[in-house]
């Protein structure tokens, strides 16, 4: 993956500068209202009885808020927060490591929590259900079982992929949580407030501008925003309009629509090489040099969202939106081949 992709959806930090510019509060997260609204509810109950809240799994696609939210959560209950992520934990001892360190009620926050080994899931059910760690000490005839009593915690997984989650782990969290996309306008108060942390001068006109072409990620939102105050920085302007806006994010290869060079290489790849499709994500993988992962993960959801792909059981098809948005003509036979793929899919299906 082009680890300089402007809007690249992997986890982690570009800029230490977006460390403060969290949201602190659950009344400072902006969107995924009824989200926040259930969250409040949940806090506040077992605030209440002052025991520890059951536990939690954030899901949906990377960007949108999940650690933000973990974060949250330990703030509001008021108790600590211990972060680390699936791949991290290698072994059983790892684990066990993190959860006797826990104090009453705190929160542990796993990340890619879909990634955890068999055996380490094997070790967290008693943990999460009980709050016990059963262990095997030794070796051999030698070994033995051992039985830790865990103070009671919160756990908080997230995951970008909900599928890959095992069904006796899914069904171990009681408040599943869907985070989705940001509207627009949800995505504006998100940049304006950011660049009042900033320190950036930013019309609502710029900040609309920025909201629009930031692929409904608010941490894509963020990333765009501090480029664009480069710009501004570099040029001199002390106020950033939405003529200013759309002269940096162009400067930047992002277009009206949010897709950045490497979407819009996908999409004429489509339609230069294969004539709109259908292609297999292999002969795409092949023919732009990208892992399928990559494609499949980074580069098509978005596309789909904005009507611009089809995936079909023939392949990859470009959607009537992505022949205007690349300014050619629509085939005419478009549609027929749209009924084609449906009714295979169908088939398949059945």
């Amino acid at each position: 993956m082009d680890e300089e992709r402007l809007v690249d959806l992997n986890e982690g930090l570009a800029d230490g500068s977006n460390v403060h510019t969290r949201p602190q509060a659950l009344d400072e997260f902006a969107g995924q209202r009824p989200v926040c609204n259930n969250l409040r509810i949940f806090v506040e109950a077992a605030r209440g009885r002052n025991e520890a809240m059951d536990h939690v799994l954030l899901y949906g696609p990377p960007g949108l808020g999940k650690t933000t939210l973990a974060q949250i959560i330990s703030r509001e209950l008021g108790v600590g927060f211990r972060a680390t992520s699936g791949p991290v934990i290698a072994k059983a001892g790892d684990l066990a490591a993190i959860l006797t360190n826990l104090e009453a009620r705190d929160v542990l926050f796993i990340d890619e929590i879909h990634r955890l080994s068999p055996a380490v899931e094997e070790i967290l059910y008693p943990a999460v259900e009980d709050f016990q760690l059963d262990l095997i000490i030794g070796e051999g005839p030698a070994a033995r079982s051992v039985r830790i009593d865990l103070q009671p915690f919160t756990l908080v997984g997230a995951t970008t992929r909900s599928g890959l989650i095992s069904t006796p782990l899914r069904d171990r969290f009681g408040i599943p949580l869907r985070l989705s996309f940001y509207a627009p306008e949800e995505l504006q108060g998100i940049v304006s407030r950011n660049a009042q942390i900033l320190k950036l001068d930013l019309s609502d006109a710029g900040a609309a501008e920025i909201a629009r072409r930031s692929r409904g990620t608010p941490r894509v939102a963020g990333r765009l925003l501090r480029r664009v105050r480069d710009f501004a920085t570099i040029e001199g302007n002390v106020s950033v309009d939405a003529e200013f806006a759309d002269l940096a994010l162009n400067r930047l290869d992002v277009d009206e629509l949010g897709l950045d060079s490497m979407d819009r290489r996908y999409l004429k790849c489509i339609l230069n090489n294969y004539g709109g499709g259908p292609v297999g994500a292999e002969t795409l993988s092949a023919a732009l040099s990208e892992e399928r992962d990559t494609i499949e993960e980074v580069i098509e959801p978005y596309l789909i969202q904005q009507g611009l792909l089809m995936r079909t059981s023939r392949g990859r098809m470009l959607a009537e939106g992505a022949y205007r948005h690349l300014g050619v003509e629509v085939p005419t036979n478009l549609s027929q081949l749209k009924l084609i793929a449906f009714e295979e899919e169908i088939s398949v299906n059945e």
